[in-house]
Formats: C-alpha cells, sequence, structure tokens
C-alpha cells in the first residue's frame, strides 16, 4: 500500500512543471511589456513645474489609448517626449491646440482671446519668458500638428513659452493619476 501512495504522487520538480512556470513568466512578462508599450506607463515626476498638482517625487500614471480614439484637448496633463533632450519624458498641461491663438497680459493666460480660468496654478501669473530656445510673439497662433503645453506651476517651468509648440506625434500619453504616495492619490478629471 505504501509502493501505490508513492507512485499516485507528482514530482513538482519534473521538467514538464519546470517548463510550465518558465512559459507562464513569459506570458507574464510578455503581457507586462504589451501593458507598459501600448496601455499605461509610470513616471516619477523629477521637478516642481507640475506643483501643486503633481509633486516633486510623485508617481504617475499615463495612459496611452485615449488619444488613438480622440484629439488632446485643453485641460489634459500629457506625458511628451522634451524637445531639446531626446529620450526625455516631461509632463505638462495642454492650455491651447491647433488653430487656437494664446497670448498672456498681466499675468493672465488668454487663448482666442477669452481669459482662462485656471485654479490648478494657484493663482500664479502666467507670463512670458524673458530668454528663450525659440523666438515667440504673442499672441502666438498654435500651428497645425502641434499643442500649447504649460506647467501648472507657472513661474518655475520651462515650457511652450520657452521651447515653443509640442508635436503631438511626441506625445506618448495622458496623465490621468497620482498613484504614489499614498496621501497623495489623486485622479485627474
Amino acid at each position: 500500500m505504501d509502493a501505490g501512495r508513492h507512485a499516485e504522487q507528482k514530482d513538482y520538480r519534473s521538467p514538464g512543471r519546470l517548463l510550465g512556470w518558465v512559459v507562464l513568466l513569459a506570458v507574464f512578462l510578455g503581457f507586462s511589456y504589451f501593458l507598459r508599450v501600448s496601455v499605461l506607463q509610470s513616471y516619477v515626476i523629477p521637478s516642481g513645474s507640475m506643483e501643486e498638482t503633481i509633486m516633486i517625487g510623485d508617481r504617475v500614471w499615463a495612459e496611452k489609448l485615449s488619444y488613438q480614439f480622440r484629439d488632446i484637448e485643453p485641460g489634459d496633463i500629457v506625458t511628451f517626449e522634451d524637445p531639446e533632450i531626446p529620450g526625455r519624458i516631461l509632463v505638462k498641461r495642454c492650455v491651447a491646440v491647433a488653430g487656437q491663438t494664446v497670448d498672456m497680459r498681466n499675468g493672465i493666460l488668454y487663448v482666442d482671446g477669452a481669459p482662462r480660468v485656471e485654479p490648478y496654478t494657484g493663482n500664479e501669473p502666467s507670463a512670458p519668458i524673458g530668454r528663450t530656445a525659440v523666438d515667440i510673439a504673442y499672441p502666438y497662433l498654435v500651428p497645425e500638428g502641434t499643442i500649447w503645453l504649460m506647467g501648472d506651476h507657472r513661474t518655475n517651468s520651462q515650457d511652450s513659452r520657452y521651447f515653443g509648440p509640442v508635436d503631438t506625434s511626441t506625445v506618448f500619453g495622458r496623465a490621468f493619476m497620482i498613484y504614489w504616495p499614498l496621501d497623495h492619490l489623486h485622479v485627474f478629471d
């Protein structure tokens, strides 16, 4: 009877079982890679250009699907490739899209002649930046295929005021949530 019991037990170290674990791990890693490349990307925020909305050290999820079905809209917080440093990813807020006119007067941002209500800036003034990488004159018409991006911390952000409009092809996704640290947990509108 003892010999029969041993014959029924499976060896969990068998080559078939090991191959199953390897295949499961490969599927998991492949699915994780697919999610990261096609659906979600995590970013750690290194600067204060989006404060008080997103703080230094916050971890943010950006989704990559919505812009397959809709255009970028003013108010969206987007992740994009830095126009000056290839491979570096920045996070800023879209304030205007192609065909809209951006202007800044008396510390107020105007889009198409109307003042923007921007509670996320903490009433910091929106003003042109003195030294810029490109020549920008206001009012500025945002060209086709580009968007105008600004940091919420207007007095501490190198953004479209500095490097000009951003080509929409360099936008990776829409930031939709701070997931870490937990006391900063927040889903963006």
